[in-house]
């Protein structure tokens, strides 16, 4: 028998896989912001806005988000070629692809079960993406693309004038996320199609087909006579919605017409009250309806007429429409490419909680000044109207932890100077899976992964005579993990004990000292990467030129 055959994308470097070191979060008070009242009792203060490299951050977040978040939202570079100007074209995009790789399985974790991820992108990287997020999602639990209508002029410098990007969804639920989305509001545009010209008692009305292209069914080949007399069956290849006795009942109800002659096909009457409250949304996203880049643009210089516009910016209407989409008041809305904040200020405004990562230093210069415009109440811009938005809630203000692991003046790994105590517990309950949970009474209980599991963080030297009292302590029934920086005795005398010497034990788990996984080439090593490509380029024709290939594996 014939076995499926399975495509993937292929791509140099593909199986490089960072070792990320999980660190903590550390909150700045001075740059957290808050209303200084509430305005209403649905105020949300515990939003999240973190400094930092944004794969780095994914990580800090995933013991405590992970299954959480509703809807995540990704602007990312488009890998248009200038940022990778040092690179031949087939390394870029091997970059890329890794690059947004290791990101898409963290956000994987992070995405709850009706959650749903939505992804900004042009023809530079926008197929290949979706091929290697089939591979990280599964290709079943791709939703759709929608096309967005981001530029409605002509450009005469291209062959054919682009006027759009890309919007790709997927969601944990694949095609039966349609029973967890919203509609979108029904529009006059809409809602005018029903008229009432006969004051059918029941409101406004149109007409629907009454028959379905669909397989025949003998149940629904019946004819029926129009009231001129004439005979009407199903066309070729098609049949009757309903039963021919359902067909007379609906009749005698005033639900099928058939002309003012009554000489017509007949045709059923959809009320307006009767039929789903919002309209599906499609793929084709005009700017009339979620803005386009120009109008984005206009939204960043009135907050901020003294600097220049970002390239790329999104328009507040786009992501009203996605959060509209798929998320509810109170759920949680992630980007981790914030850029100047346009994701977090539209979730405020529409009472979603939001977290954003952000590495440039327009998280301080943009996105802080642009939110407490929100919270104060004073950005009447995007959708504030449309949201009814009046102002209130807040925003906590995080940045990453540095490494926990520092080179001595000897290269040997320690645990950095940085770390007080309580940092240091809550880093290393984080690097064993343990959530950080200090007791107020039990001083060897800093954190737990059961209800009879916990953590104990020290920097002493444990003796024998320490551990006896702590086995006792910790009883039948409840084990503890000690990580100490050195203990003597033999560790089977002490069953309900697991302990382990800080930080030898953890020195091969991460890739320590490692700040940046941006997307910014520049930060990436140029002469070893150079080498690597020469030695992992095979001969093989489908490799070339682009060092990635679609290629199949047969199972």
């Amino acid at each position: 028998m014939k076995r499926k055959q399975r495509l993937e994308l292929t791509w140099v470097g593909k199986d490089n896989r960072p070792r990320l070191e999980p660190r903590i979060l550390l909150e700045d008070p001075e740059k957290s912001y808050h209303a200084k009242h509430r305005v209403t009792d649905d105020d949300i203060f515990d939003n999240r806005l973190i400094f930092g490299d944004n794969l780095l951050a994914l990580k800090a977040l995933e013991q405590e988000f992970a299954g959480k978040v509703k809807c995540v939202f990704i602007d990312p570079p488009y890998n248009t070629g200038s940022a990778f100007a040092h690179y031949d074209d087939g390394l870029e995009h091997s970059i890329w692809l890794g690059l947004m790789r290791d990101r898409m399985e963290i956000i994987r974790k992070l995405l709850s079960e009706d959650g749903s991820l939505w992804v900004t992108l042009d023809d530079n990287e926008a197929h290949y993406f979706k091929v290697m997020c089939d591979e990280v999602f599964g290709r079943q639990n791709f939703v759709a693309s929608a096309v967005w209508e981001n530029f409605y002029g002509r450009s005469n410098a291209a062959a054919i004038s682009p006027s759009h990007n890309y919007v790709l969804i997927y969601s944990p639920l694949g095609q039966q996320w349609r029973f967890k989305r919203n509609l979108l509001p029904r529009d006059e545009a809409a809602a005018s199609k029903y008229k009432n010209a006969d004051n059918d008692p029941r409101g406004p009305w149109r007409l629907g087909p009454i028959f379905a292209a669909e397989e025949r069914h003998d149940g629904l080949m019946y004819a029926i006579r129009t009231p001129s007399g004439r005979e009407v069956r199903p066309p070729k290849g098609s049949h009757w919605r309903m039963t021919e006795p359902d067909f007379w009942r609906m009749v005698d109800e005033g639900r099928i017409v058939f002309g003012t002659k009554g000489n017509n096909n007949p045709a059923v009457k959809l009320y307006l009250n009767e039929v789903q409250a919002g309209m599906v949304p499609r793929t084709w996203w005009p700017h009339t309806e979620v803005g386009h880049s120009q109008e984005a643009k206009r939204e960043i210089q009135s907050l901020f007429p003294d600097t220049l516009p970002f390239d790329t910016p999104k328009p507040e209407r786009l992501i009203h429409r996605v959060v509209q989409i798929a998320t509810n008041p109170g759920d949680i809305v992630l980007d981790s490419f914030a850029g100047s904040g346009t994701t977090g200020a539209v979730a405020h405004k529409m009472g979603r909680r939001w977290i954003m990562v952000e590495l440039e230093q327009h998280c301080h210069t943009h996105i802080i000044p642009r939110l407490r415009q929100v919270i104060d109440g004073k950005d009447e811009g995007g959708v504030t109207e449309a949201a009814g938005w009046q102002g209130g809630g807040g925003f906590r203000y995080f940045k990453l932890a540095p490494s926990l692991l520092e080179k001595d003046k000897w290269g040997r790994e320690v645990i950095s100077k940085v770390y007080n105590a309580e940092m240091l517990a809550e880093a290393l309950c984080m690097i064993e899976g343990f959530t950080y949970a200090p007791s107020d009474s039990v001083y060897w209980q800093h954190g737990t992964s059961t209800e009879c599991d916990f953590i104990y963080v020290t920097t002493q030297r444990l003796s024998p005579e320490h551990l006896d009292a702590l086995s006792e302590d910790v009883g039948e029934g409840r084990t503890l993990l000690v990580l100490c920086s050195a203990f003597r005795g033999n560790t089977s005398a002490w069953p309900n004990l697991t302990v382990k010497k800080i930080p030898n034990h953890i020195r091969d788990r991460c890739e320590w000292g490692h700040d940046d996984y941006s997307l910014n080439v520049e930060n990436l090593p140029k002469a070893p990467l150079a080498a690597k490509v020469a030695d992992k380029v095979s001969p093989h024709p489908a490799s070339q030129p682009g060092l990635f290939d679609l290629t199949g594996d047969d199972q």
